[in-house]
């Protein structure tokens, strides 16, 4: 039974990590039929989104810091509890106010996998570690491209609560397997919370993500989104302060901006923008009139099917990606994945009028983030102590979300300023597309040289185990360049 526990612990951490990457895109079918079915404003009914982001984003490295101090399975068991109790509660309701707050439960989940991987590097010999890891990175890109299609078939054939009386069962499942399979981490950190630095960076980032999510809805220069911002500045500036001075830091500011870790955090913002800008981009334009003369008027569930591709390719590649950084460096498997997302966009640039050629752009860049995500939580093993690699790990994927916050908010501002009237209606023009594209592959390039700034590993340095043991690396899973 213990050597069966051992051999589901991945595949059981891996589930818990699709099945957040689900719960952020499940409600995307639903949106444009939200306000008739509760009976909402199309405002309020944005927020079943923007609630999820947010808790989501204050939630990691607050997790993550309590699961370093506390247990990392406790705290893990905590997080996917909340998801399904969000979920159940979204399958019970129509009353708006109640889901808003149900999706904010939801955003817990976003803890998973960075407590997931701090895991896996405890728990694992060093031989699994790396192939664990990219999987468990990958996971995010895969449950998105999974879901999106499935959510979206429930939602056409079936009654909306449905999609969510699935996932409660899901989640439910996947609670109790993670209960039962995955061993709690000796490592601790004791201490105690740091409270008021929890206080602090959830009210500074839940300004700064408030003001970029609803900045293209309320106006960039409206008095509340520059209020926002200014807030934001301000809390996250005394933040940073407290955290300084404060015995045990909810975040150690010291280490965090060392070069191998705030350069693999640069890497990550700039890599989670490159990255959603794909997923954006592709599900708008394959469903804009063939008026347009580019777009292919799909469905969702046909455009949900454009991205399986994307969301295979990254299952199947993950171990690849961990046997390059065993060969190389995870800093070199990060900038190839990089350069990748970029050829990528650069294939959507050539043509983006053959659902093929969309397809093959929008899977060569599902390759190139499967690369770089699975280096990233590699990079931060490799620079922190035992005891601090959930919360430093949480900081990492809140760089990804802030990415992703920010690539939306851009990519929305590029197309509303590129518009023709195509059938009375305002659409998007080729040229908008194109001009994301560029964006995006750009900020890739940016993020490869980011990544090969980092400084590299000594190569006789060995592997660091929860005991706090140093042996040699059996094959590198866990070396850098």
């Amino acid at each position: 039974m213990a050597a069966l526990r051992d051999r589901l612990t991945v595949p059981v951490l891996a589930l818990g990590g699709s099945l957040m990457a689900v719960m952020q895109v499940v409600v995307v079918p639903l949106l444009p039929d939200l306000p008739r079915l509760t009976g909402a404003s199309a405002g309020a009914v944005s927020w079943m989104v923007t609630a999820t982001l947010l808790t989501g984003a204050v939630l990691n490295p607050v997790l993550g810091r309590a699961g370093d101090m506390y247990g990392k399975k406790r705290v893990l068991l905590l997080a996917l509890g909340m998801m399904t109790v969000g979920s159940l509660m979204c399958a019970l309701t129509s009353d708006i106010r109640v889901l808003i707050v149900a999706r904010a439960l939801q955003g817990a989940a976003a803890a998973v996998v960075p407590l997931s991987i701090s895991l896996l590097r405890d728990e694992l010999p060093p031989e699994r570690t790396g192939s664990a890891v990219a999987l468990m990175s990958s996971t995010v890109g895969i449950g998105a491209a999974l879901g999106l299609p499935l959510a979206a078939m429930v939602v056409q054939y079936a009654n909306w609560h449905v999609m969510f009386w699935g996932t409660t069962v899901i989640g439910a499942l996947g609670t109790v397997l993670a209960w039962w399979a995955v061993r709690e981490s000796p490592v601790r950190e004791p201490g105690r919370f740091d409270s008021l630095g929890a206080l602090g960076l959830a009210v500074g980032l839940t300004c700064l993500l408030m003001g970029v999510s609803q900045g293209g809805q309320w106006g960039w220069t409206s008095p509340t989104i520059l209020g926002l911002f200014a807030g934001s500045v301000a809390v996250l500036g005394l933040w940073w302060t407290q955290q300084l001075r404060a015995e045990r830091p909810l975040v150690d500011l010291k280490l965090a901006t060392s070069p191998k870790v705030a350069l693999p955090h640069i890497a990550a913002l700039l890599t989670g923008f490159a990255f959603y800008a794909n997923s954006l981009v592709t599900a708008q334009l394959v469903q804009a009139p063939k008026a347009t003369g580019y777009g292919l008027g799909l469905s969702i569930v046909a455009t949900g099917v454009c991205l399986l591709p994307g969301g295979v390719t990254m299952l199947l590649l993950s171990p690849v990606s961990a046997r390059v950084s065993a060969a190389r460096g995870a800093r070199v498997t990060l900038a190839i994945g990089t350069v990748i997302i970029a050829f990528g966009y650069g294939i959507r640039i050539l043509d983006s009028r053959d659902l093929w050629v969309v397809v093959l752009g929008s899977a060569v860049c599902a390759t190139g983030t499967t690369f770089a995500y699975s280096a990233l939580p590699t990079l931060i093993l490799r620079a922190v102590p035992a005891g601090q690699t959930a919360s430093a790990n949480g900081v990492n994927v809140l760089m990804r979300t802030i990415g992703q916050a920010v690539s939306s908010a851009a990519v929305a501002a590029i197309l509303v300023h590129h518009t023709s009237l195509i059938g009375g209606a305002p659409i998007p023009t080729l040229h908008g597309y194109l001009l994301a594209f560029a964006m995006a592959g750009t900020v890739a390039l940016v993020a490869c040289a980011a990544s090969l700034a980092i400084p590299a590993d000594p190569p006789s340095r060995g592997v660091r185990r929860a005991s706090g043991t140093t042996e040699a690396p059996r094959d590198g899973a866990l070396e850098g360049a």
